[in-house]
């Protein structure tokens, strides 16, 4: 019998995994991952980290490991204009540390991320279980009885569901989602470029969508780049020279020549919002649980988010000898995650409708919109301290950089 078994072995599920034990040593918790073992070392992107996150990181011990591979980042510059626009006027900067020494974000390569939760499940006893899948399971009293795909069963007191945005654990629990596609995808890769960025980030909002320039380490940009879906297809499919012109439109020439480093991906952009996040002896987590725009950068650190306050649940629930599956006691969770993310779903559902749109007086509206928040410092604050989730003292113990 586990006390939890968590079904997916990304970041999210697998930083669940080391802030339960972590915190609740002797609660058995084990991964199961359907993809082969060392399928995670040829992920070529970066995901972009704010500073709660990385408060939270910390506390569990593997900071200090991704830390040296990431890249602060420290301004962020936003741009509103056509691609064909000669000149791209700045509307809105936003720089400045949350804390002293922590700017608001890091981009850091995914591999560095899964190294370091990898090592800290090793150094915990938190067993990882490649090549396997849930196939079904059946929810008793006590325990969910768990169907494995190469025919075996796992018992456990609580399922937890990482495995993605088009999450079958989900659908075998019978939560409904509200959804749609943006008719959008998302080219990410990786360029160099001549000069250095200076740890700057840019989005540029073009009629196709959002344009982003992420900073890595070194003279190294990571690009999110939003088309609709058929251009995307066609510039994915392209050859290396039309890319890169295409490319080069877009990105502009302030850090001189760029060539593309690393392999071009295409994925489709929609929202997704699981109706309930929980059922008896049962969780969503990460992208189970929400899939969202990423306009704003915030999709996995919404996972984080949810890691944190379900391993409060969970463990402030053992040490009170409280059953960590009823539901009663994962409500809590529920009623922590749900609000903030229909509320951050919502927001990159405007944002992206907003500026993802060329009708001049939509234009005029939003770019004023821009320019009043550039010159009022405390509402850019505001802005700065929720991109970056420092959201008060009624948060999970973790993003607070707290032990549980």
């Amino acid at each position: 019998m586990r006390d939890m078994l968590v079904v997916g072995g990304g970041y999210v599920g697998l930083s669940a995994a080391v802030a339960v034990k972590q915190s609740a040593p002797h609660l058995q918790v084990e991964v199961i991952e359907a993809a082969p073992e060392h399928v995670w070392q040829k992920d070529e992107r970066a995901s972009a980290i704010i500073a709660a996150a990385s408060r939270m990181l910390e506390v569990l011990g593997v900071w200090g490991e991704i830390l040296p591979e990431a890249q602060p980042i420290n301004r962020m510059i936003v741009t509103d204009s056509r691609t064909s626009d000669p000149v791209r006027p700045v509307f809105l900067t936003f720089d400045g540390e949350v804390d002293e020494g922590r700017p608001f974000a890091h981009m850091v390569p995914n591999v560095a991320m899964v190294r370091a939760l990898r090592g800290a499940c090793e150094q915990l006893g938190i067993p990882i279980r490649h090549g396997l899948s849930a196939t079904g399971f059946q929810t008793r009293s006590t325990r969910n009885e768990v169907t494995l795909s190469d025919g075996g069963t796992i018992d456990t007191r609580l399922l937890v569901a990482c495995d993605g945005v088009r999450s079958r654990l989900r659908d075998m629990a019978g939560i409904k989602t509200v959804s749609w596609n943006y008719g959008q995808s998302g080219i990410v890769t990786t360029v160099e470029h001549e000069r250095p960025h200076e740890g700057v980030a840019e989005e540029h909002f073009l009629p196709s969508g959002p344009f982003a320039i992420l900073p890595l380490t070194g003279n190294r940009s990571s690009l999110v780049w939003t088309e609709r879906t058929a251009e995307a297809e066609q510039l994915v499919a392209s050859d290396d020279l039309v890319f890169e012109e295409e490319l080069q439109r877009r990105f502009g020439h302030k850090l001189g020549q760029i060539t593309v480093a690393g392999s071009r991906k295409a994925f489709p952009l929609g929202l997704t919002l699981a109706r309930a996040f929980v059922a008896p002896r049962f969780v969503l987590a990460g992208d189970a649980a929400h899939g969202i725009h990423p306009i704003s950068g915030q999709g996995l650190n919404l996972g984080f988010k949810d890691v944190a306050a379900l391993a409060e649940t969970v463990v402030e629930a053992d040490r009170l000898g409280l059953d960590i599956g009823a539901l009663d006691v994962l409500e809590r969770y529920q009623s922590w995650r749900r609000f903030d993310t229909f509320r951050m779903g919502v927001t990159t559902d405007v944002l992206n409708r907003l500026f993802s749109n060329d009708m001049t007086p939509v234009r005029i509206a939003r770019d004023i919109g821009l320019g009043i928040v550039e010159r009022l410092p405390r509402l850019k604050s505001y802005f700065i301290s929720e991109a970056a989730g420092i959201t008060g003292e009624d948060g999970p113990r973790l993003l607070a950089g707290s032990a549980i």
